[in-house]
């Protein structure tokens, strides 16, 4: 049985383990996200992320410092104790897949917006901070 070569038991942890790990992700990734998304309303300017050419401010201070994009850092930090929690090799191998779905969906779209709407502010805000932090 493959069950007693080793193969789930290199991934078994503690419950207690699992779940302190689990909440230390969430919080951090969720308190990451708030941060982003308090500067945004702060700036008074829209969090939509389908709606991104309705930004009226560029928010380059903060947490926007370290990364463009503290809210899908946020996400992906809450998706990596998600599978903490689960202690499932699946759920760590999706998360560069959201990360990449994120990249190319939303991201880049919301890039060209913000260059458009911004120009050149942008493009040096852009070779300053990285867009994964």
């Amino acid at each position: 049985m493959w069950f007693a070569s080793g193969v789930v038991n290199s991934f078994s942890m503690p419950f207690n383990i699992r779940v302190a790990m689990g909440l230390v992700l969430l919080v951090i990734g969720q308190c990451i996200s708030f941060v982003g998304i308090r500067s945004f309303r702060k700036a008074k300017t829209t969090i939509n992320p389908l709606k991104p050419s309705s930004a009226s401010f560029l928010v380059n201070g903060g947490i926007y410092q370290f990364t463009r994009n503290p809210m899908y850092v946020g996400l992906a930090t809450t998706l990596i104790g998600w599978a903490a929690f689960l202690l499932n090799p699946l759920a760590f191998a999706l998360v560069p897949f959201f990360i990449l779905y994120i990249t190319r969906f939303q991201i880049i779209p919301e890039e060209r917006a913000l260059l458009s709407l911004f120009g050149a502010e942008y493009e040096a805000y852009k070779a300053k901070v990285r867009r994964w932090a």
